[in-house]
């Protein structure tokens, strides 16, 4: 709509002998109550007019309506002037811009950016958070791609560490040689199975370690530095209960903040009592051998490590989604250090008494942030750091987008700033895509517990509700087993990706599989169901693209279809700009709720005329390419038949 801004330049000068910047021009898309496609604000103008923006509106609307033959009509709403843009226009669009081969096709921008996502532990198998992950991920990367950048999809693995140590001690302990194979399990499920025994082995072992604490008041179990914390935290306790005895239990507000100071000073006392348990010394025991690169320790960590890639790599295939690259901790988690190093010449780091090495955020607003213990070992931003300058150093990205949950929005903001001081990357290159947790209408998940939302479990269940829902429309008694098999997972794996998509991703969501699964609502089957009957059509009129048929006058539904068409690639824009596939997921549903009123108010194949008939599947053909395109943005697959 560029030359109609540029009509409106010309409208201010004639009509007020005034020259305004293109940028004065605010146009916008027409509300729905109102006549035309097209507003302009008038308000602006009103300075330049010395009359009101109706006046204004009308005398604006009367020039352009002389001066352009785009504009059929026009009319003015207080200070909006709503312009109608001509058939003919809508028309051309259609047969010389959204038909053609290349329409919303990338075009380089000479830009290339990074995407990290997925990000998964190796101890455990992928759950329902992170789906969302890989999805937001995964799409972010495709609308990029469609916006014409060059991108680099990566996977950084957290493969060290305690908690990964905390499996393979529970194996060694537990598992009596069990593999994948001897189980029948897949390999993140089985390292996952240990994770959750391990937990069990701990909460037993807590026990009695906790009883020596608050029953026979001994402590001689811990460490110095650990006796002090725990006689600190049970002096709290008793003086918190003191004053809870002396509270009226008519002050509820204060017996509950009471009540949170007790249960936050017990869980410190619990967490320093759970390094006391043999199980947690020998998983520490067992994180310095590996550390330290001891040969059994070192093998048994790279072969259940195996198990979980080959696990992952089923998930993500089934998900369909993929990598360029993929880092993982193990191969990062020093890197940091030289950096630390360089940032403490630059004066950038300081260091403490301990010789633990902090940064000083105060004057941004942040707190004082550790970088480095006073031992030399690293924390999560040390490796963060590392890792960061090792991308760039390996792509020289432009931006580089993190796909992590928005518990996580402080440590990036942390992050970044770091970066930013030592002049390692452009700041403003760096983002955080962070993004909302999901629910389940059954509460919120654990993993530790051994009650998370496996992955393939739910990707299992999607099928079956496909299957159960698409059966009892009785519609496939045509296909073959095989066929049916793939459109089960292609509907079930839609509805999953699209209910999961169609939200914006700072928001947190309520994920009820049942839902989602629907061929009526605001779901991924009733989109893919809008493409196959389009298919349908198309196939029926044995259609085959050919000359433009003569068509002069659009009905209202074939203007709206068209003019929502030709805002394509401006969304796919949008979408990039904001990094939200939330907004593609909703333009593609506008869009085929658009050709369902179209294929109910106009007959195509029974049409007045050839030439209406031709038109209409062209339109047909158009709106199916671009449901296609949209959705394929979103990872979803659009069957041909239904």
């Amino acid at each position: 709509m560029d030359f109609i801004i540029e009509a409106a330049v010309k409208a201010v000068k004639a009509l007020y002998q005034t020259d305004i910047e293109p940028a004065a021009v605010s146009i916008q898309e027409t509300r729905k109550e109102f006549e035309g496609q097209v507003t302009i604000v008038t308000f602006p103008f009103t300075k330049f007019s010395k009359k009101g923006p109706e006046q204004t509106g009308a005398e604006i609307g009367e020039y352009l309506k002389n001066e352009l033959k785009e504009v059929a009509a026009f009319n003015v709403i207080k200070g909006f002037l709503n312009l109608s843009i001509s058939d003919e226009y809508w028309i051309g669009r259609l047969y010389n811009t959204i038909t053609a081969d290349d329409f919303a096709e990338p075009k380089p921008n000479g830009q290339k950016v990074m995407v990290e996502y997925s990000s998964p532990n190796t101890n455990k198998p992928l759950h329902l958070g992170h789906i969302r992950n890989n999805l937001l991920g995964y799409s972010v990367a495709e609308i990029l791609e469609a916006d014409g950048y060059e991108v680099i999809k990566t996977n950084l693995v957290n493969d060290r560490g305690i908690h990964i140590c905390k499996s393979m001690l529970a194996w060694q302990k537990l598992g009596n040689g069990e593999t994948p194979e001897s189980s029948g399990m897949k390999g993140d499920h089985l390292v996952g199975k240990y994770y959750v025994l391990f937990d069990k082995e701990l909460r037993e072992q807590l026990k009695p370690v906790l009883n020596e604490v608050y029953e026979k008041h001994d402590l001689s179990a811990f460490k110095e530095n650990q006796k002090a914390k725990i006689e600190e935290s049970l002096a709290t306790i008793a003086k918190v209960k003191e004053k809870r005895a002396q509270t009226p239990e008519t002050n509820t507000k204060l017996l509950g903040e009471l009540d949170d100071k007790i249960a936050a000073e017990e869980d410190k006392i619990k967490e320093i009592a759970k390094n006391a348990t043999p199980i947690m010394i020998e998983t520490q025991q067992m994180l310095q051998k590996w550390e330290a690169g001891d040969e059994e320790v070192m093998n048994l960590w790279r072969t259940m490590n195996g198990w979980v890639y080959a696990g992952f790599a089923e998930t993500y295939k089934q998900l369909g989604v993929d990598f360029d690259k993929y880092y993982y901790e193990s191969n990062t988690y020093l890197l940091g250090k030289d950096i630390i190093e360089e940032g403490l010449e630059k004066g950038v780091f300081f260091k403490k008494e301990d010789n633990s090495v902090w940064i000083d955020l105060t004057s941004d607003g942040l707190d004082e942030k550790l970088v480095l213990r006073g031992d030399g070992t690293s924390v999560y931003i040390t490796q963060d750091m590392g890792t960061a300058q090792l991308k760039y150093n390996d792509y020289h990205m432009d931006k580089s987008i993190y796909v992590v949950g928005n518990e996580q929005d402080y440590h990036f903001k942390v992050l970044f700033l770091i970066l930013q001081k030592l002049g390692k990357v452009d700041g403003n290159g760096l983002f955080h895509l962070s993004y909302g947790m999901v629910d389940l209408p059954s509460g919120k998940m654990k993993s530790r517990e051994g009650t998370v939302v496996d992955a393939d479990d739910l990707m299992a269940e999607m099928e079956a509700t496909a299957k159960q829902q698409t059966e009892e429309m009785g519609k496939v008694e045509a296909f073959s087993e095989q066929e049916k098999t793939e459109l089960y997972h292609t509907i079930g794996m839609g509805a999953l990706k699209y209910f999961l998509l169609k939200v914006d991703p700072k928001k947190r969501l309520l994920f009820d599989p049942n839902e989602s699964v629907d061929f009526q609502g605001h779901t991924g089957p009733f989109i893919q169901y809008t493409h196959a009957r389009i298919k349908s059509v198309l196939s029926r009129a044995d259609y085959q693209p050919q000359s433009k048929p003569t068509v002069t006058e659009l009905a209202g539904v074939e203007r709206d279809l068209i003019v929502l068409l030709d805002k394509y690639p401006e969304t796919v824009k949008e979408a990039a700009k904001g990094y939200s596939p939330a907004i593609i997921a909703n333009y593609v549903y506008e869009l085929a709720k658009t050709y369902n009123k179209f294929y109910h108010e106009k007959s195509i194949l029974q049409a007045e005329d050839e030439d209406s008939k031709q038109f209409r599947l062209i339109l047909s053909a158009s709106s199916a390419k671009v449901i296609s395109k949209g959705m394929k943005l979103l990872g979803i697959e659009v069957p041909e038949r239904m």
